[in-house]
């Protein structure tokens, strides 16, 4: 029912429980030629036909716009390219996604992927989180409007819409509970409500397969992945202290060691925890600079490698919230092909027993 919903959604609207069954039919149907229309479309053509914003100018340009590129393959490159779409920049995934691909840049480079990034955001949106992920400029495109993520069909929670019977006055109210409040136009109050009332199901495991999973082993810990602070990392939230490392943990005048402070080689409790709140203060802090469009925020990502065909050497979408990747204990593992087992496997280089 979810994906029917995503679909009707894409071409016009989402079926609310009281449309009489004859209308449900036909937007089933509707919902079922876009999907068959999506199948039959090559995600590189969508991709590669886009427009999107270069942040280093602020024009519009093609997505692919010198990938695979006809000097590059004259010059011997193999042109394949590692093309990664991201949620919006103010987001667990793309911040915690990044991180790991900015560890292994040179890797990508010296093995002749073409990397390519494309995030929900505006151009100072894209400066902003460039600097804090340390992704060069030059890598990183943005699509204000999600028109791209929207084009591929990628994923977008349960479907779920408010009835309209409720009032935007209601749906504002409720906004303001939220971070960034209601926007400043009250026609869009309903859009942006759809989106947080889907973005928040995924956070509760409704329409996203994995996502309570992954936030509980960023609680729990993980033995098969690598360590994920550095000993001398310090992470402040309010009157919250953890660190250095996994040691100390201070809150306001009260501090205590945690249990694990001494164990190494592994992803210890808590640890990765303190990774995405490291990543929440961030975006919290500025949150009106990173999530320009809340209208798509519920809008998941996608990954591909493309030949120098176009045709896809590899491809996920995500399924929901912190679901970026399909081995989320070792995110990168897909590269291994390319980069190499070990890098592939610890893009950080931190403490690995290697799941032993």
């Amino acid at each position: 029912p979810g994906a029917v919903a995503e679909k009707c959604r894409q071409v016009g609207s989402v079926p609310p429980l009281w449309v009489p069954m004859r209308s449900q039919g036909l937007l089933f149907l509707a919902a079922v030629r876009h999907a068959v229309a999506l199948a039959l479309t090559s995600p590189y053509k969508v991709i590669s036909s886009a427009s999107v914003i270069d942040p280093r100018d602020g024009k519009r340009t093609l997505a692919l716009q010198g990938i695979n590129s006809k000097m590059m393959l004259e010059r011997g490159l193999r042109g394949r390219s590692l093309v990664v779409l991201l949620p919006q920049l103010g987001e667990f995934d793309s911040t915690e996604y990044c991180e790991q691909l900015v560890a292994v840049l040179d890797d990508i480079q010296k093995a002749e992927l073409q990397l390519r990034v494309i995030g929900i955001g505006d151009v100072d949106a894209a400066r902003r989180f460039c600097n804090f992920v340390g992704l060069p400029l030059s890598n990183m495109r943005v699509d204000p409007e999600g028109a791209l993520h929207a084009a591929l069909g990628l994923h977008a929670g349960p479907g779920w819409a408010f009835p309209q019977w409720i009032p935007d006055a209601a749906l504002g109210l409720g906004l303001c509970t939220l971070p960034g409040g209601p926007p400043p136009a009250t026609s869009d109050y309903r859009a942006v409500a759809n989106a947080w009332l889907n973005y928040l199901a995924m956070c509760g495991g409704l329409g996203a397969p994995g996502t309570l999973a992954e936030i509980l082993r960023g609680y729990l810990g993980d033995r098969s992945a690598p360590e994920r602070l550095r000993a001398a990392d310090v992470v402040t939230a309010g009157p919250v202290m953890l660190g250095p490392g996994v040691g100390p943990v201070a809150i306001g005048p009260l501090w205590y060691e945690s249990a694990w402070k001494d164990e190494k080689g592994y992803q210890r409790p808590v640890e990765l925890a303190t990774v995405r709140l490291r990543n929440m203060v961030e975006v919290l802090s500025h949150w009106d600079g990173y999530v320009t469009n809340p209208s798509q925020i519920a809008r998941r990502g996608a990954t591909f490698i493309f030949e120098p065909t176009g045709q896809a050497a590899y491809e996920y979408r995500h399924r929901g919230v912190l679901t970026f990747s399909e081995s989320m204990s070792r995110p990168l593992a897909f590269l291994a092909p390319y980069i190499g087992e070990e890098r592939a496997r610890n893009p950080l280089g931190l403490g690995d027993t290697g799941g032993r």
